[in-house]
């Protein structure tokens, strides 16, 4: 399976080159973006988060002074806005009470305590605390998403009724712990779900196409 996985990272890798993933100023608009992205498009959390940095509030300070009504106006390009408000608030009143609002001290806790932490807070399921963990934190944990689960369903490598914890758990017995690579290899894989493995797929075009081969 190792070999298997690999060989998908060098394919894509190969395709599309470095993603550069996540795309954000600090570690704090990579938390902001993580909760904004949650059932939208990245394109719409832009525009969110350009809101939030005009209105020179896109900080630990700055959302939570600002009242959540005036917060879930700033981020409506994202969608669900009012739920993604209290769901920002309720962050970083974690971040501030839980460690004194320094991310750096978040960072220097324990993988699995801290993630356990994150999935306490409201709105925050596995898929947002890995990205956290992994892009604003840098810890060592794979993030899986509906792409990741679409491409390794149709190659059949996973089951549709596998679980979160199942996938991840392939990727990470099998690939090397290195955070670089496991936040290129998400970035590829959303990069490839994004424009080829949609709904309606486009196979023949895939860097991923007749992948793995079929056994000897």
């Amino acid at each position: 399976m190792t070999i298997v996985l690999l060989k998908a990272y060098d394919r894509m890798l190969k395709h599309f080159g470095p993603r550069h993933w996540w795309p954000a100023e600090t570690p704090f608009e990579v938390i902001v973006g993580a909760i904004l992205t949650q059932n939208t498009a990245w394109i719409n959390v832009e525009k969110a988060i350009q809101n939030l940095k005009s209105a020179r509030v896109l900080s630990l300070k700055g959302l939570l002074e600002m009242p959540e009504k005036n917060l879930s106006i700033l981020i409506r390009p994202s969608g669900y806005f009012n739920l993604k408000a209290k769901r920002l608030k309720s962050m970083v009143h974690f971040i501030a009470e839980t460690y004194d609002g320094d991310l750096e001290k978040m960072s220097q806790a324990p993988l699995q305590i801290l993630r356990k932490q994150l999935l306490n807070v409201y709105g925050v399921g596995e898929e947002t605390a890995d990205s956290i963990l992994l892009y604003a934190l840098g810890k060592p944990i794979f993030v899986i998403d509906a792409y990741t689960r679409r491409i390794l369903s149709r190659h059949h490598l996973a089951e549709p009724n596998m679980t979160y914890a199942q996938i991840q758990h392939l990727f990470m017995e099998t690939l090397p712990t290195q955070v670089s690579l496991f936040r290129e290899y998400h970035a590829l894989i959303v990069e490839t779900g994004k424009t080829y493995c949609r709904r309606t797929p486009r196979c023949s075009e895939c860097p991923l196409f007749k992948w793995p081969p079929p056994p000897a």
